[in-house]
């Protein structure tokens, strides 16, 4: 019996054990800087906002595209029932109100298409009417009677007015591929606002983890100098120092988890992460080995970039300002005709006698306003578009300038970025070397406690800086990739112009 009560504690006690080390194993991850990148461009709600926004502009473009499509409808008023009394003028110019009861439908069907490049738009229609009236009234009868346009086919076209269809036709287009590129753009942006969190939250772990080794230090240190204190080698201001060291190191491990509390909150807020598991981040040293020469990596911005197609929208859009205000303020004229078959049946006629023997109808008109004073109006709206139109190219050139430079700019800097790396890799080790020899020597009464503060301080920022060179690196590593939407480690395109 006490044999299986063992056995039972035993098998409970194995699996507390393996529940605690799954437990444990669950309350940590170890992040590498692409995990948490790749997390933020699926999760974030930045993502989120530059698919919908992708989307949203997706379908702006269809409703654009549609306007240059055939478009078919029908209209009408069914019933159209009427009861009422109506005023009639009678011979002596009196008004009697005489009772009305009848029903006047009517149903049509359209169809219409646009011609860009005129401004114009084609139509066909058929229609047909329907009136029934329902009183007997003197001699009168009820009966029914019918009315319509089998078929007829006209046109609607203005003249010398802003023709918007064709000026849409080249700026739109133009629109919806600048919105692809910023689309693309934007999770480049993500990446590199996450790596900019991750290396807050990087630095954060390691002045930890170095104010943890301090505090270890400093102690060690503290004791070993009271004891020589004790014995007289030391005097009491130097213990006193080496006392406020070590306080002042168990106060920088305080601030350093409450950094990594609030940056740690910081980082999965932006990266979409909901679980409550601790964030270990793995330092990024292993630098992607490509090389980029400048004026590829201005073909690629020049090509991909959503500013370049910018450029060309902006200055179309002031062209048809121009035009805008040129068509808005001129002479303006409008041509409609109509042709087709018209016809009426004969009172209760069945529908079909409206489709026998139909007569020809044509309607020509020709509407137009002429301005003769206006006072400067045209003249003003015109100057006005045409000087914004200059604001613009010289705007547009001098964006395109800075957008030159500001993409030679970062090639030249990643080269010097990967060469820094290196230089604040060998100083770290340098440094951190020479503090425990440094230390060692204290330790032993060969040098001062100023030296020794020297070696801990140029230990810690020696430390800061390489970490620091690294952040550096990156985001001009991810900054690389949105000015070109090029991936130069892969030698790939990051564009795609597909929803």
């Amino acid at each position: 019996m006490n044999k299986i009560k063992i056995l039972a504690l035993t098998g409970v006690l194995f699996f507390s054990l393996e529940s605690k080390a799954q437990n444990d194993q669950t309350t940590q991850k170890v992040y590498t800087l692409r995990e948490i990148v790749n997390i933020a461009r699926q999760q974030s709600i930045q993502s989120r906002y530059a698919e919908t926004t992708r989307e949203n502009r997706f379908w702006q473009f269809q409703s654009y595209k549609s306007n240059y499509k055939p478009q078919l409808g029908v209209d009408g008023t069914l019933p159209g029932y009427n009861r009422s009394f109506s005023p009639v003028t009678q011979p002596d110019g009196t008004i009697a109100f005489r009772p009305i009861q009848n029903n006047n439908s009517d149903l049509n069907l359209r169809l219409q298409q646009p011609i860009y490049f005129t401004g114009a738009r084609i139509f066909l229609n058929s229609g047909i009417n329907r009136f029934d009236n329902y009183l007997e009234v003197d001699d009168l009868e009820k009966y029914h009677q019918y009315s319509g346009t089998p078929l007829e086919i006209g046109l609607v076209q203005p003249l010398f007015q802003y023709n918007r269809l064709k000026w849409d036709k080249k700026i739109e287009p133009l629109r919806y591929q600048e919105s692809q590129r910023e689309y693309f753009e934007s999770l480049e942006e993500i990446s590199w606002n996450t790596t900019r969190r991750f290396f807050d939250l990087m630095l954060a772990q390691i002045n930890l983890e170095i104010a943890e080794k301090n505090v270890a230090n400093n102690d060690t240190i503290f004791k070993i100098a009271q004891g020589r204190y004790n014995l007289g080698k030391i005097a009491e201001n130097e213990l006193l120092q080496l006392e406020l060291q070590l306080m002042n190191s168990r106060q920088q491990v305080a601030q350093a988890r409450l950094d990594i509390e609030t940056r740690t909150l910081r980082l999965k807020t932006w990266a979409g992460l909901s679980d409550a598991s601790e964030l270990i981040l793995h330092l990024p040293e292993e630098i992607p080995d490509f090389d980029v020469e400048e004026d590829v990596a201005l073909a690629y911005a020049k090509a991909n970039r959503s500013e370049i197609i910018g450029y060309e929208r902006r200055k179309l859009e002031a062209d048809a300002e121009i035009a805008r205000a040129r068509g808005e303020t001129g002479p303006q004229a409008d041509l409609f005709a109509r042709f087709g078959l018209t016809n009426r049946t004969a009172n209760n006629a069945p529908v079909g006698e409206l489709y026998d023997g139909p007569k020809d109808q044509q309607i020509v008109q020709l509407g137009f306003e002429i301005p003769i004073l206006d006072w400067g109006r045209r003249k003003s709206r015109v100057k006005t578009a045409e000087a914004n139109q200059k604001m613009v190219q010289y705007s547009v050139d001098q964006e395109a300038i800075t957008f030159d430079e500001e993409v030679l700019t970062q090639v030249r800097q990643i080269e010097m970025l990967k060469d820094q790396i290196k230089i604040t890799k060998v100083a770290d080790d340098i440094a951190q070397r020479r503090y425990e020899i440094t230390k060692q020597r204290y330790n032993i009464g060969k040098i001062s406690i100023t030296d020794m503060n020297i070696a801990l301080t140029e230990k810690d920022e020696a430390k800061s800086r390489y970490i620091q060179s690294l952040e550096d690196f990156w985001m001009a590593y991810f900054n690389l990739r949105i000015l070109t939407l090029y991936d130069f480690e892969n030698d790939v395109q990051i564009i795609s112009e597909e929803l």
